[in-house]
């Protein structure tokens, strides 16, 4: 750590998992922080209750599927273990490389000690957030105010670049509150790119569509049931016309996530109401045996999410900060489609950042072009490839309404070399399969790595050598109807 004449006081606008990460990452490094949330506290520590009492308007996306890769959990093992073991104490799971392997693989599998890189940790969102408080909260440096709302910023003109000295909790100089530096982790519906506009500050922006709704409903396994072993349909998998995943939570819940391209709006109306969502439900193979009333009873209605999209905004201007000792983490600056599961990753992993910068130099712009340069390194090739599987998505929603689509020559060698080459080659070839399960898990700097080395390309070449004949216990196996199938089941007009 630097050797500062004073520890440095810094201000997080936001208590989700952006905003404590980033808290918890701060106070390693000596720096007292003040946590703002606009919300009220939890009023219980029990995930059941506070799931179903607490009120959280300024996360969006709360109630929904999350999934915690393997990076957020090799963040949390290597660097903060006492925060992991009281997550695990709350209930969430790890679940190990083998609960990740197609069934082609598990007979014979020999762990590697670092196959614990690839382990996924199991938990709703709010577990994972009662734990982050309850750990925050123990931290010697760190306040918590909650029920508070930030009105503004506090910025001293210099040089026409506006420079952040706080923020402002009512009127009046008595009720601003000081600090080094602020950091906006307040979600995607962050206050503070207008106000720095207004202040000139010249914040760029990209933008995509995700072409998403999200509709999610949770479970709760009955007592006595176990869940539904693998080896059959996927629970995961891309219709074109629907997309479904199944996601393994705490203490005996799971979720179901249906997300219908915005295009579909009988779809979307239809799973937006319970009814329909079982119905829907009923009709994949790999999830009806999980929401199978023997299985596991619903907890709740379906809750929907849309106005999805990626966006990452700029604060550096070329070399230049647009604003000093002013910082963004999470959804605040750069999020996605919460569909890849890598947001929890992405925003934990940006406090971690920021407080090592934070901690290396005191210079304003050097930390400005540090943050923002391990930003681009470890979080920017994610996002682009994201953005363009999203736009890639959205045509084949729209192809899939067309019965006399025909993909081009192009559409079809690629189709082509995932079911005929990478995907039998995932599940035949463990080292083949090690080496996505690093770009999924955004534990590789490029998430195509694999895809580029050689001996890979090798072992993918291989097996697809062999032809679809030998191969034929390596397809994947149905995960669903075909759109106008399920349609039909379900009393959904087609067009």
């Amino acid at each position: 750590m630097q050797e500062n004449v004073r520890p440095e006081k810094g201000i997080v606008v936001g208590a989700g998992i952006a905003g404590l990460g980033t808290a918890i990452a701060l106070a390693r490094q000596g720096v007292s922080v003040t946590v703002i949330d606009r919300d009220p506290p939890p009023g219980s520590d029990d995930p059941d209750r506070a799931f179903a009492e607490w009120p959280r308007r300024g996360v969006a996306q709360f109630r929904h599927s999350h999934v915690f890769l393997a990076r957020l959990y090799v963040l949390l093992r290597d660097h903060y273990p006492e925060l992991l073991a009281t997550l695990l104490q709350m209930g969430a799971r790890k679940l190990p490389f083998s609960a990740s392997l197609p069934p082609q693989l598990l007979d014979g599998y020999d762990a590697l000690a670092a196959d614990d890189d690839f382990t996924l940790l199991s938990s709703r969102r709010v577990t994972l957030e009662l734990a982050m408080r309850r750990f925050a909260a123990a931290q010697p440096g760190i306040e918590i105010v909650p029920d508070c709302r930030v009105q503004g910023l506090v910025l001293s003109p210099d040089s026409g670049i506006p420079e952040v000295s706080g923020v402002r909790i009512g009127e009046g100089e008595k009720q601003e509150l000081r600090a080094d530096f602020v950091i906006d982790a307040s979600g995607r519906t962050s206050p503070f790119p207008d106000l720095l506009r207004k202040a000139g500050a010249r914040i760029a922006e990209e933008s995509a569509p995700a072409g998403i709704v999200y509709f999610t409903r949770h479970y709760r396994l009955r007592p006595g049931r176990s869940e539904p072993p693998r080896g059959g349909a996927p629970s995961v998998a891309d219709l074109g016309y629907l997309k479904f995943g199944v996601f393994r939570a705490d203490n005996g819940w799971f979720s179901v996530t249906l997300a219908v391209p915005e295009i579909e709006d009988g779809l979307r109306a239809l799973v937006r109401k319970a009814a329909g969502f079982d119905a829907v439900c009923a009709q994949l193979p790999g999830v009806s045996p999980w929401t199978d009333r023997a299985c596991a009873e619903p907890m709740g209605d379906v809750y929907a999410m849309g106005g999805l999209d990626s966006l990452w905004r700029h604060y550096m201007r070329g070399p230049r900060p647009v604003v000093r000792n002013f910082f963004a983490v999470g959804d605040a600056v750069i999020r996605s489609n919460p569909l890849y599961g890598r947001g929890c990753s992405a925003g934990f992993l940006q406090g971690h950042l920021l407080a090592r910068v934070i901690a290396q130099t005191s210079d304003p712009l050097a930390r400005a072009q540090a943050f923002y340069a391990a930003q681009m390194r470890e979080i920017r090739p994610y996002y682009d490839i994201m953005v363009k599987q999203d736009a890639q998505a959205i045509r084949r929603a729209e192809r899939a309404r067309d019965p006399d689509y025909q993909p081009r020559f192009r559409a079809r060698v690629a189709r082509h070399i995932v079911e005929q080459a990478i995907g039998p080659a995932s599940r035949a070839d463990i080292t083949v399969f090690r080496a996505l399960m690093r770009g999924f898990h955004m534990l590789e700097e490029d998430p195509r790595a694999a895809l580029r080395d050689p001996a890979i390309v090798s072992r993918i070449l291989r097996i697809w050598a062999r032809g679809p004949r030998r191969n034929r216990d390596l397809a994947e196996r149905q995960a669903g109807p075909d759109r106008a199938t399920l349609f039909a089941r379900v009393a959904l007009a087609g067009s």
